[in-house]
């Protein structure tokens, strides 16, 4: 029988990113304990966590009470072994250095529970070829965006001998601190979202080293078009809107042919136009599902009107 989602977790590693995810863990009730040899590194991420709630009480978000509720659930330790005492879930959050990451998670292990998760926020790093540790079935990745506090998403990552339990926990877990977790079929370098941030930018760099266009013409056309949008539909289902048979004929221009769009459009499923492409529609018709999206668009883009989100930040 799979255990319940965990009650009190740890967290090594008190940089940026550790004391965020405190802080995500802790707001939604979940008891946390801090890990650092170093007293100093422990009262500075205190003073991280604590400067990020109160910018969420001077917006609104949250009342002075559950500020002080929240800060009296996260716990400092300079002790391993007393820090990882009966936990079930435990995250690595150290530098993405390889030596420094086998090193910390062989340090884990000698100290805690034979069955407690334990998940590496790397954003990158295969830490299933660089981890030796017993019962490897219980390592997963837990990838979070900064700050952790706000951004919903957490990418879980799997490798070749997790186990599905790992998985399931790891996702309850996480829904039960109120993030969004996309569950990965295996281990690919970049994830999903770095990777598309990777050649998002890498193109936008190409423009500017080419003289093409200025910087800040680029971000002003992002958030002018795709920034509005990608929230609405993202990335994949914009492909619908566009037609899958388009996009073949366009793919094969390019010399490029994606097999599942070519047995997709061989389908006849070609993408908001029919009510069946990647998406399933689920029988209406092209005007409802236009009037759906435009809807939204209208909302989106009144609002970033709204709070300025087009000047600079």
């Amino acid at each position: 029988m799979a255990k319940e989602t965990s009650d009190k977790v740890l967290l090594v590693g008190v940089g940026l990113m550790g004391n965020t995810i405190a802080q995500s863990f802790a707001m939604a009730g979940i008891e946390v304990v801090l890990f650092n040899l170093k007293e100093s590194s422990l009262q500075r991420a205190m003073g991280r966590i604590q400067s990020g709630l109160q910018t969420l009480v001077d917006s609104g978000k949250l009342t002075e009470k559950g500020k002080e509720e929240t800060l009296g659930r996260i716990h400092c330790c300079q002790n391993l072994a007393e820090a990882a005492k009966d936990i079930d879930f435990i995250m690595e959050v150290v530098p993405e250095v390889p030596a420094t990451k086998k090193d910390m998670l062989a340090q884990i292990t000698a100290v805690c529970k034979p069955d407690a998760i334990i998940a590496s926020n790397t954003s990158a790093l295969n830490i299933f070829e660089i981890a030796d540790i017993p019962n490897p079935e219980r390592l997963v990745i837990a990838h979070y965006y900064s700050p952790a506090h706000i951004v919903p998403l957490v990418e879980v990552v799997p490798g070749p001998k997790t186990s599905a339990e790992t998985v399931a926990r790891t996702v309850a877990l996480l829904e039960k601190a109120g993030k969004a977790p996309v569950t990965m079929k295996r281990f690919s370098p970049g994830f999903i979202v770095n990777r598309i941030q990777k050649a998002i930018g890498e193109t936008c760099l190409d423009m500017i080293e080419s003289g093409v266009v200025d910087a800040a013409e680029i971000d002003r056309a992002v958030k002018l078009s795709l920034g509005g949008r990608l929230p609405i539909v993202g990335v994949v289902q914009t492909l619908d809107f566009q037609g899958l048979d388009m996009l073949l004929d366009t793919m094969k221009n390019y010399g490029k042919v994606y097999s599942f769009v070519e047995k997709l459009v061989e389908q006849g499923r070609l993408g908001a136009k029919n009510g069946h492409g990647i998406y399933d529609y689920q029988g209406r018709s092209e005007a409802e599902i236009l009037r759906k999206r435009d809807e939204l668009y209208l909302k989106m883009f009144d609002y970033l009107k709204e709070i300025h989100a087009f000047d600079p930040v």
